[in-house]
């Protein structure tokens, strides 16, 4: 194993969304590296199936790979998920907030939110929440925010943030990627001297099965395919700036920011505006049901 690469052994990672694309690849990096990754996972078949492919591909001297069930639509899974969690690990070092859903049709949650607002933003805010003591005790500690750079089309829209009024698919999926700005941006502020920190990263465009609700005309798919191969990141090159926040010294105590392709990005003032910030998190308070 090349010089450096044991940095995570002793280390419990949690990914959300690792059965596939670029938290699957995240996952087998990390378990590479021998950490103890704990996958958060909706689907228990697809997870074990993907959990064989991860232990594969991670080779000799892996880390240990964990299944535990989390539906991020569900905020009783996440409670559940969490209880367990808590009670069952001394330690998190490392919080990897990957899972997403990707312009699917309108549909509620259990608990009546946009699907994409529910899963992308609701159920990770709650989710690293109810995690914060944990990883407080356990600092130095990480929290790893993935959104994308389809931030630019989202816009907060506090009348409306479960899109009854309209819903375009691109837009909600916008709105939920810049709502993973804000809340880094919100909790980066709450983590100061805590000995946690928060970043977020926008992997850029990476063949996964997000897309798996985006129409592409039969004629043009083997034409889709050809481009996304040619043009498109694979899910291990789209990994690494997870992998880079997760594991570099280099952005040790460092807060708050965003980066893509492992360096520090320029965001749009939308996503850096501190009162939205402070407003989202508010209402996202709210609607899963925190008491401060």
């Amino acid at each position: 194993m090349d010089a450096g690469v044991d940095m995570l052994r002793g280390k419990t990672i949690i990914v959300t969304g690792a059965n596939s694309g670029i938290g699957k690849a995240t996952a087998a990096e990390l378990l590479r590296r021998q950490g103890r990754v704990i996958m958060a996972c909706r689907d228990r078949e697809r997870a074990e199936k993907a959990a064989l492919e991860i232990q594969q591909e991670a080779g000799p001297e892996q880390g240990e790979l964990v299944i535990k069930l989390l539906d991020l639509a569900s905020l009783k899974s996440v409670r559940i998920f969490c209880e367990d969690i808590i009670k069952k690990e001394s330690r998190i070092d490392i919080l990897i907030n990957n899972a997403g859903i990707y312009q699917c049709p309108y549909t509620k949650s259990e608990n009546g939110f946009e699907m994409q607002f529910a899963v992308n933003h609701l159920g990770h805010f709650l989710l690293t929440n109810l995690l914060l003591d944990l990883l407080k005790r356990s600092a130095p500690s990480r929290i790893i925010m993935v959104s994308s750079k389809l931030y630019k089309y989202g816009e907060i829209n506090f009348d409306d943030l479960n899109s009854e009024q309209s819903y375009d698919k691109a837009f909600a999926y916008g709105r939920s990627k810049l709502a993973n700005l804000l809340f880094t941006l919100e909790l980066s502020h709450r983590l100061e001297e805590s000995g946690v920190t928060v970043n977020a990263l926008t992997p850029g465009i990476v063949r996964t099965n997000l897309g798996r609700h985006v129409h592409i005309p039969l004629l043009v798919k083997p034409l889709f395919n050809l481009a996304s191969q040619a043009f498109f990141k694979s899910p291990e090159e789209g990994a690494q700036t997870s992998i880079y926040l997760a594991c570099s010294p280099d952005v040790e105590g460092i807060q708050g920011k965003c980066f893509a392709n492992c360096h520090e990005e320029q965001l749009l003032a939308k996503a850096t505006d501190e009162e939205v910030a402070k407003k989202l998190w508010d209402i996202s308070e709210v609607m899963v049901g925190i008491t401060t």
